[in-house]
């Protein structure tokens, strides 16, 4: 009798540029995660539960991010204790400006990462974090009514 196929390894990044693509990705999902926490404060009630959804969503792709880094054998860089911000953040509107820079930062780094890497699963992931952020982006976006609501090409300049 034969057990449950084993887990596939986790995706790693195979080569150094790869590795500093995924570790940028890192970077943006720790700042993510900062400018949040610091809109939270401008936010309404109703705003405020969508924000702390994609609050969880950018901790649990920074946590797994994390864990790939270091199933590689790559040491994940830290998050900063602070970040700057493109603007002022002092009302809700400079609030969701945040969110949208946030998640449009986001989804060029993941977008960077399937530009550097042949791994089918690292590929995935990417691709995966890159359509969230944009999903995320394209929300915030139509809150201030900027048209398109969705850049054409999520990720690119």
């Amino acid at each position: 009798m034969t057990g449950p196929a084993p887990a596939p390894p986790p995706p790693t990044p195979a080569d150094p540029a790869t590795t500093d693509a995924v570790q940028t990705a890192l970077g943006t999902e720790h700042a993510a995660v900062w400018c949040y926490a610091l809109i939270a404060a401008f936010l309404t009630a109703d705003l405020d539960r969508t924000a702390q959804q994609d609050l969880v969503a950018h901790r649990a792709r920074r946590d797994a991010t994390i864990r790939l880094l270091s199933d590689a054998g790559v040491t994940p860089e830290a998050a900063e204790p602070a970040y700057r911000t493109p603007a002022a953040v002092t009302d809700q509107n400079s609030a969701v400006r945040l969110a949208i820079a946030a998640e449009s930062d986001s989804a060029a780094a993941w977008h960077s990462v399937l530009e550097r890497c042949d791994d089918p699963g690292l590929r995935h992931t990417a691709l995966d974090a890159l359509v969230d952020a944009a999903v995320r982006q394209a929300r915030w976006s139509s809150r201030l009514g900027v048209s398109p609501v969705a850049p054409p090409f999520p990720g690119q300049p």
